[in-house]
């Protein structure tokens, strides 16, 4: 009898790491060298983590060998305490404060603390997939509110309001954001924060981007926004450190906690159940947060991120059917093909084409829960010279598949 997995997976889908990504490694194993551009893996293109960073977590390495506290290390969770304190976040403690393994891991976790069958949470179009997929992990649904394209990505809060019912149990807000790389205006989150108020919500807010910001965009976290509603706003080390491989994130509580004593334990359980987030890479927290912040100079007009970001942008725009939207945050495009210009029939048929052809890995849009099937997500990671071979490369293929005018 063949093992069949669970039927719960059925309907869930993460295409960063789909089918064709195995298309991809398959090409690999064959000897092709594939442009990988699905996937925000700083490391992977030179953008290392600091070495003061690497420095003290080797000199910590003896004193990781065995269990920390479920929540994390106290220097740790001290750290991040106070770096939302040194942005004015006010009433955090110690014990508000989780350690995980990555903000992923913390993801699922809250929202296995959370959902019975049935329960809705509100969820970004396009989305980081992976809070869809946690939540049907978890028994819950996933229910897709609009972010308007034509309002630079921003959330349309009439429609999160519209999509409000008894059974919704939080709004998920992903700011700056994945994969669009908006920033959200503080209208914008203030709005949502007073939805979740009125209607007794919990905002779980991921800001794994928060540092990596553009043209003079601020970000405004959510952590200590409301004292009405709970509030949980992630971090992490993969994306502002260029860490990603040493799984290390953070969530905070803030707001409502006298209201949530039964999730706060559920989520204490979950945590403990695990033993531990990595502790190693605790020890790289603390001078991550209170150490130089190496970003900085990546954003800034001269910085490598920056010009990576401006020139793939206008690369983009420059290929006639295709629009982008440009980013004030993040390290992601999400481009908009006009399909009539192409022959492609959606964006699953540009994907593919465009690693077949040019060996080259995107993602498409309906990868990020996004109904319309003419997007696809662009990572611009890649050194300058190296982008704009590619660019270049996925300008030529949109060349090849225009259709012929009459």
């Amino acid at each position: 009898m063949e093992i069949l997995k669970s039927s719960r997976l059925d309907s869930l889908r993460y295409d960063i790491r789909g089918p064709v990504y195995e298309k991809a490694l398959q090409l690999q194993r064959e000897g092709y060298k594939i442009t990988s551009l699905n996937i925000g893996n700083p490391a992977a293109f030179g953008f290392e983590t600091p070495d003061e960073i690497i420095h003290d977590i080797i000199m910590n390495i003896r004193n990781a060998q065995g269990y920390a506290d479920s929540r994390g290390l106290f220097a740790a969770r001290k750290a991040v305490m106070q770096y939302y304190q040194s942005r004015g976040v006010k009433g955090i403690n110690i014990e508000d404060v989780f350690i995980g393994n990555g903000v992923s891991e913390l993801i699922t976790l809250t929202m296995m603390a959370l959902l019975n069958p049935g329960d809705e949470i509100l969820i970004p179009s396009p989305d980081y997939p992976l809070w869809t997929t946690s939540v049907g992990l978890a028994g819950g649904t996933p229910v897709h509110y609009v972010c308007d394209e034509e309002a630079d990505w921003n959330p349309d809060l009439k429609d999160i309001e519209a999509k409000i019912t008894k059974k919704t149990r939080g709004i998920v807000l992903i700011n700056p954001n994945n994969p669009t790389g908006a920033v959200y205006e503080k209208s914008v989150v203030e709005g949502i924060v007073r939805l979740a108020e009125k209607h007794k919500l919990i905002v779980f807010a991921d800001e794994i981007y928060d540092k990596i910001l553009y043209d003079g965009a601020v970000h405004h976290t959510t952590a200590g926004m409301s004292e009405e509603a709970l509030i949980i706003t992630m971090g992490g080390m993969s994306k502002n450190y260029r860490a990603a491989g040493f799984r290390g994130g953070w969530m905070v509580l803030t707001g409502a906690k006298h209201k949530a004593k039964s999730y706060i334990e559920g989520l204490t359980f979950l945590a403990s159940m695990r033993l531990c987030a990595n502790v190693i890479t605790q020890y790289g927290i603390q001078t991550a947060l209170g150490g130089y912040q190496s970003i900085d100079d990546l954003v800034t007009h001269d910085g490598r991120l920056y010009k990576q970001m401006d020139l793939a942008h206008k690369m983009l725009n420059n290929i006639p059917g295709v629009s982008c939207v440009r980013p004030k945050g993040a390290m992601y495009l999400f481009p908009k093909i006009d399909l009539s210009q192409f022959d492609f029939k959606n964006d699953g048929d540009f994907v593919l084409s465009l690693l077949e052809e040019q060996r080259i890995l995107v993602t498409g849009g309906q990868g990020f829960n996004f109904k319309k099937p003419d997007h696809f997500r662009i990572v611009y990671l890649p050194h300058l010279e190296q982008l704009e071979v590619t660019m270049s490369k996925i300008a030529l293929h949109f060349e090849n598949h225009r259709k012929v005018k009459k």
